[in-house]
């Protein structure tokens, strides 16, 4: 499949590096992009071929956000258009947050607005020491409300409260402290990086990796009661029984690699 503003390649080892595409206007969400992004995100987390996705952007930027001729028309839309362009904003960010995959971002230079919460949505984030993120909806006259879901998750409510409020600028150290990035590098060593974390993401079955994103999404945030531990007892039932589940208890206690690694390697 081709994308106007994406570009998507899948390396043999299963590793699907998507690209946001217009550098010129330092990857800037449009209608497009927007549509690029779920049609690609939806065929990797159905693609056997593809193990990992890495999200990142082209040039000297991860995202800035809204692009400003969509905004321009968007500030014409009726209350129905703009409902159905915040539910496409909506779509892109769940079918990240949702891919069956894992979703490694890998951000530099400006991520902004939409761009924060494009990141907020994926299971890793990587930024360089050159990144600065930013929630400036506010300063604008509105508020981030589509991204918000993911953002919450990403940092909670009380670093929420700070940066929604005020739309000031974040560097990657305060990104790390507050939740948002897992790790931050050199610019020069983010492929470095990026290499290991994929290294350890191979190691792992599949189909236990998109499992363990639905059981995150299924308990977080729920009290620890009978409901509860009966449900995650049934999951953990049925992954016991699949066939990856039983290769890779058959492949520790053989001491031998599991199938899932040695087609990665």
């Amino acid at each position: 499949m081709t994308y106007q503003h994406l570009t998507v390649e899948t390396d043999p080892r299963g590793v699907a590096r998507v690209t946001l595409n217009r550098p010129e206007v330092k990857n800037a969400f449009n209608e497009q992009l927007i549509a690029d992004i779920t049609a690609a995100m939806n065929a990797l987390s159905k693609d056997d071929n593809a193990r990992i996705v890495v999200l990142q952007g082209a040039g000297d930027a991860f995202s800035a956000g809204a692009d400003l001729s969509w905004m321009k028309r968007a500030s014409n839309f009726s209350a129905e258009e703009n409902l159905g362009d915040a539910r496409r904003l909506a779509a892109m960010l769940n079918s990240i947050y949702t891919c069956e995959k894992p979703v490694v971002a890998l951000i530099h230079g400006p991520c902004m607005g939409g761009g924060t919460g494009l990141a907020s949505a994926c299971d890793i984030v990587i930024a360089s020491d050159d990144a600065f993120f930013a929630l400036s909806e506010v300063r604008l006259g509105i508020i981030p409300a589509v991204i918000s879901p993911f953002v919450l998750h990403a940092i909670g409510a009380r670093q929420a409260r700070r940066f929604f409020l005020t739309g000031e600028r974040f560097d990657a150290a305060k990104a790390k402290e507050i939740g948002l990035a897992h790790m931050v590098c050199l610019k020069v060593q983010m492929e470095e990086t990026l290499d290991g974390v994929v290294k350890n993401l191979l190691a792992c079955g599949p189909a236990a990796q998109g499992e363990a994103k639905k059981l995150i999404r299924i308990v977080a945030g729920r009290p620890v009661d009978d409901a509860v531990m009966e449900e995650t007892a049934g999951i953990i039932a049925r992954v016991r029984s699949t066939p990856e589940g039983k290769e890779g208890v058959t492949a520790f206690l053989e001491k031998r690699k599991a199938n899932w690694i040695r087609k990665a390697e």
